[in-house]
């Protein structure tokens, strides 16, 4: 099954999230079931990445948006621990800093997207700033309106110049949310992920909905496409994100770069050390 094709956001039709299902697991029934082909993809991003890095020429953005509660750590622990943390870096947007609220709403995203060679992951993004700006009236429809536009400049621009992006919306139920607060509260290793807007942010439900709704099916574009990935079962959510991740890697026509030297002539200077070593201990 093609992952990709399933959980695409059309941008020609408003996106309802209320039609897709949560606890979707595609023709799977089971965690076991699911485990083998999710490590076959992460062996494959592994083995992309690498060659991403080799040739240092394209660069992958990754970005997680998510309510509460739905994954977006999960994914991160789970999924991308198969690449190289040479070559992978992860930034979480928070609430912004003084120094990041004086400038425009894209220019602290633009501070982290990957170099040439480099795979980052957006734990939350400047979506941001067309999502709890408008839930929570921070902004005038007038100012949050207009910036689908320019996030889709802005994209675009990281794509003219050998980005790959690809978006992810982890796609949870109410029940599953409170669910996994319930986990959060019985397990004291988990205490330190609690915070009080964790419920005070339940309220805006229907609001955030619709705000995610207009947001990926605005933004939604061949260049920087957006997937909504059932996530109420965690390790389906992990198969089919590795699963986009890998085939999205493969489509990119990596390959090592070319040889600079000489090999032969650096296998003479190999051998020609050896039998000196060699030499020096007799």
């Amino acid at each position: 099954m093609d992952y990709r094709t399933q959980f695409l956001v059309d941008p020609t039709k408003q996106l309802l999230l209320g039609d897709i299902d949560p606890s979707n697991t595609g023709n799977l029934d089971s965690k076991s079931a699911a485990a083998d082909l999710t490590d076959q993809y992460r062996a494959q991003m592994e083995a992309e990445q690498f060659l991403l890095y080799a040739d240092g020429r394209q660069s992958l953005l990754v970005v997680l948006q998510a309510l509460d509660a739905a994954g977006k750590d999960g994914v991160i622990r789970h999924v991308f621990s198969a690449m190289n943390p040479q070559g992978t870096r992860v930034h979480g947007f928070k609430q912004p800093t003084p120094i990041e609220a004086a400038h425009d709403f894209l220019w602290r995203a633009h501070q982290h997207v990957p170099a040439d060679g480099e795979v980052v992951i957006f734990n939350r993004s400047h979506y941001e700033d067309v999502l709890v700006v408008r839930v929570h009236n921070l902004v005038p429809e007038a100012v949050w309106s207009q910036r689908f536009d320019k996030i889709n400049e802005f994209e675009r621009l990281l794509t003219e110049n050998g980005t790959k992006i690809l978006k992810f919306y982890l796609h949870i139920s109410p029940e599953e949310q409170l669910a996994r607060f319930k986990k959060r509260l019985d397990d004291p290793q988990r205490h330190w992920k609690i915070s009080e807007s964790d419920y005070s942010e339940r309220k805006f439900w229907p609001q955030y909905i619709e705000a995610y709704q207009d947001a990926l099916t605005k933004t939604s574009t061949p260049h920087a496409p957006w997937y909504v990935i059932p996530a109420n079962s965690k390790w389906f959510r992990n198969l089919a994100i590795s699963q986009i991740i890998a085939d999205t890697l493969k489509e990119m026509k990596l390959e090592l770069p070319p040889t600079h030297v000489n090999i032969e002539e650096i296998k003479a200077h190999y051998h020609a050390a050896v039998k000196a070593a060699n030499g020096n201990k007799e």
